[in-house]
C-alpha cells in the first residue's frame, strides 16, 4: 500500500480519536475514552509505514497540520465551538503549509 494512503489512514484515525475523547468528556463517559484509546493506538500502527518510506519531519508536520484542521472544523461544527478571524487564518497558513510540504515531497 502506498505511504500516503498509511498517512491518511492515520490522519483520519487520529482525528477520530480526537473526537471520541471529546466526546469522552474527561473519561466520565468510558465507552467513548475506550473507543479514543483504539483509535489513538490503530492510529500508530497506520502511521508506522508511512514513517518508513516518508521523511519523519514531513509525514508529522503533515500529520499533525491536517490533524488541526479537521480538529477544529469538527469543533466548530459538531461541538459549536467558535474561533476568531486570526484563529481561522493560522490554521489556514497550517493547511497551506502542510499541502506544501506534500508538494515538494511529490515533486522533489
Amino acid at each position: 500500500m502506498n505511504a500516503w494512503i498509511f498517512l491518511a489512514i492515520a490522519i483520519t484515525l487520529e482525528v477520530a480519536g480526537t473526537f471520541l475523547l471529546k466526546l469522552s468528556n474527561g473519561f466520565e463517559k468510558w465507552e467513548w475514552g475506550l473507543a479514543s484509546i483504539a483509535c489513538y493506538s490503530a492510529c500508530f500502527w497506520a502511521l508506522a509505514p508511512a514513517m518508513k518510506i516518508l521523511p519523519v519531519g514531513i509525514v508529522y508536520a503533515i500529520w499533525s497540520g491536517v490533524g488541526i484542521v479537521a480538529a477544529s472544523l469538527i469543533g466548530l461544527f459538531a461541538f459549536d465551538e467558535r474561533l476568531g478571524a486570526i484563529q481561522f487564518v493560522f490554521i489556514a497558513m497550517i493547511l497551506i503549509g502542510a499541502v506544501g510540504l506534500n508538494l515538494s515531497v511529490q515533486n522533489g
